[in-house]
C-alpha cells in the first residue's frame, strides 16, 4: 500500500482543518514547498495535494505554490480542490502533476468527468467525500443527494480507476480512521481505493494494508507528531 503525505493549501500555506471546517484550520507550514522536501527526505515517493481554496471556491488560487512544489519535490504527486473545467485539468498536467483529483465536478458536471477520463484515462480520479451518508460538495459545504455506494458504483462503471474516499466526521479528529468503510468498499468495488480521513496511529496502517488498498492518505498524525512518515511507509510494506 501507498502512503500519500498530505499537504492541504490555503493562502500558499501549509494548512489542516477540523472536519473540514474552514472556521477551525491550523497552519502548520508557511513554506510548503519544504515541506514536500522534507516528505521526500524521509522516503516518501508519493504526494496529495489539496487546493483548499480552490475547493470552496472553484478557482486556483495556490497555482503558483502548486508549481513550486511539483518541480522541487519531484514526487508521484496528485491534487485535487476546485478542478472543474479542462483548461485547468491541463494546466496542472503540463507543470508535472501525475493525477487529477476530481470532486465537486465529478457530481455537477457529467460530460466533464466523462470527457476528462477519455482523455487522459487512470490520470483521473474522482474524490468520494462523505458526510451524513451523503458525498460532499463545494470544499465540504455542501450535501449533494448521491450516497456513497450509489456514486462508487457509478464511477466504476464510467471507468474510473482510483477512487479517494474520505470519512469526514473522522477527518482531523485523531480518533482512527473509518476501517468498516474500507473494508466494504475494497470487498465490494475493483476499482484502487485510497483511503483519507482520521488515519491517526500505526494500527490503521497496518489494518489498512492488510484490506490490499492502493494507499492512505495522512496528514495530520504527521505534523503532530503521532508517528513518522518513514514509520507509516514501512508500516504499508508489511
Amino acid at each position: 500500500m501507498n502512503i500519500y503525505p498530505a499537504i492541504d493549501l490555503y493562502e500558499g500555506a501549509a494548512v489542516r482543518l477540523f472536519q473540514g471546517n474552514y472556521n477551525q484550520m491550523t497552519v502548520y507550514a508557511d513554506n510548503p514547498v519544504h515541506t514536500a522536501a522534507d516528505f521526500k527526505e524521509q522516503g516518501s515517493s508519493f504526494l496529495h495535494l489539496v487546493d483548499l481554496e480552490g475547493a470552496k471556491k472553484g478557482i486556483s488560487s495556490n497555482f503558483n505554490t502548486i508549481k513550486d512544489i511539483v518541480e522541487k519535490a519531484n514526487l508521484f504527486t496528485q491534487l485535487g480542490g476546485g478542478i472543474r473545467d479542462m483548461a485547468t485539468v491541463e494546466k496542472y498536467l503540463s507543470i508535472g502533476v501525475n493525477r487529477i483529483i476530481l470532486g465537486t465536478s465529478a457530481i455537477t458536471d457529467k460530460s466533464f468527468l466523462m470527457d476528462a477520463v477519455e482523455k487522459y484515462g487512470d490520470r483521473i480520479a474522482v474524490g468520494i467525500d462523505i458526510k451524513d451518508e451523503k458525498v460532499a460538495i463545494k470544499g465540504w459545504t455542501e450535501l449533494s443527494s448521491h450516497s456513497c455506494d450509489d456514486f462508487c458504483k457509478e464511477m466504476q462503471n464510467i471507468g474510473i480507476k482510483t477512487i479517494i474516499c474520505t470519512d469526514i466526521s473522522k477527518d482531523g479528529a485523531m480518533e482512527g480512521t473509518n476501517l468498516n468503510l474500507y473494508r466494504k468498499l475494497s470487498k465490494t468495488y475493483s476499482v484502487d481505493i485510497i483511503a483519507s480521513g482520521g488515519i491517526s496511529s500505526l494500527e490503521d496502517i497496518k489494518a489498512l494494508t492488510a484490506m490490499k488498498l492502493s494507499g492512505a492518505i495522512v496528514g495530520k498524525a504527521l505534523y503532530t507528531g503521532t508517528f513518522s512518515l518513514a514509520s507509516a511507509i514501512e508500516t504499508a510494506k508489511e
